[in-house]
C-alpha cells in the first residue's frame, strides 16, 4: 500500500510540475498557438464528451490490437530461439539488422501492400512492439538457467510442457516489461499513422480537425488525450507487471 501511495504522490507531483511548466511556457510565449492550461482543461471536459471521446476510442482500439497481436506472434518466437541456438544463430543477424531501423520508414510500403484501412495502422504499430517483444524475449529464455531446465526434463517434460511451465512463466514478465519500455513509441506512430485516409483517431483530430482550422485550444484538448492514453496503457502494463513479476519488486516498499 505504501509503494502505491509514493507512486501516485509521484504521479500527482509530475502533473504539477508539467502544468507549472506549461503555463510558464505560455506566459513567456504569449501566442494564441500556446494557450494556458486552464483554457485548455474546459475545452477538453467539454469535447471528451462528444467527438473527442469517439477518436480517443478509435486510438485506444488500434493500439490494443496492436499489442494483442505483436504479442501472440512475438512471444512464442521468441521463446523458440532462445530455447533452439541453431534457430538463433541463424535469424540472429537479421534481427541484429532489422531491429535498430525505424520502423516508421516502411509506413509508405505498408500502405501500398495493405491499403490505407485499419490493417496497415494495426500492422505497423505491431511490428514495432513486435521486435521489442521478440528480443527481450529471445533473451530471458536464453538466460534461462540449465539445472533448472534439466530438473523438469528429469520429470518427464517434453518441448511442449517447457514451453508452458518454464519458458513461459518465465518470459511473462520480460514480455511486459517490453510493452512498458515501448508504449510510448507506439503511441507517436499511432499519431503519424492516423494522419493518412482515416476519419477516425486522435490523429487525425489533432491535425485534421484542430490544428488546421487554427482551433489550438480543441487542438490541445486532443493531444492532451493522447498523453492521458499513453499514461493509462503505461500504467496498466506497469501494474501488471508488478503483479506477474511480483518476485522482482519483493524488496520494495
Amino acid at each position: 500500500m505504501r509503494g502505491i501511495g509514493a507512486r501516485a504522490l509521484n504521479l500527482a507531483l509530475a502533473l504539477a510540475i508539467f502544468l507549472v511548466c506549461w503555463a510558464a511556457l505560455a506566459a513567456v510565449l504569449r501566442r494564441d498557438i500556446m494557450p494556458y492550461p486552464w483554457d485548455v482543461l474546459p475545452v477538453f471536459v467539454e469535447e471528451i464528451q462528444g467527438d473527442l471521446w469517439e477518436h480517443t476510442v478509435a486510438s485506444t482500439e488500434r493500439v490494443l490490437k496492436a499489442v494483442v497481436l505483436a504479442t501472440l506472434i512475438a512471444t512464442p518466437v521468441g521463446m523458440g530461439l532462445g530455447q533452439i541456438r541453431v534457430l538463433n544463430r541463424i535469424f540472429s543477424p537479421l534481427i541484429g539488422l532489422v531491429n535498430p531501423i525505424p520502423k516508421i520508414v516502411f509506413l509508405p510500403v505498408i500502405l501500398v501492400i495493405m491499403g490505407y484501412g485499419e490493417l496497415s495502422k494495426v500492422f505497423l504499430i505491431a511490428l514495432i512492439l513486435f521486435f521489442q517483444i521478440l528480443v527481450v524475449v529471445r533473451d530471458e529464455a536464453a538466460s534461462l538457467r540449465p539445472e533448472l531446465i534439466q530438473s523438469v526434463r528429469s520429470l518427464g517434460a517434453g518441448r511442449r510442457a517447457l514451453f508452458r511451465y518454464v519458458y513461459l512463466p518465465a518470459s511473462l514478465p520480460a514480455v511486459l516489461t517490453a510493452l512498458r519500455v515501448s508504449v510510448g513509441t507506439a503511441i507517436a506512430v499511432l499519431f503519424i499513422a492516423e494522419q493518412y485516409a482515416t476519419r477516425q483517431g486522435l490523429g487525425y483530430y489533432i491535425v485534421t480537425l484542430t490544428w488546421q482550422r487554427l482551433r489550438y485550444e480543441k487542438m490541445y484538448a486532443g493531444i492532451l488525450a493522447m498523453s492521458l492514453l499513453g499514461l493509462a496503457l503505461y500504467l496498466a502494463v506497469d501494474a501488471l507487471e508488478r503483479v506477474v513479476g511480483r518476485w522482482r519488486h519483493a524488496g520494495e516498499s
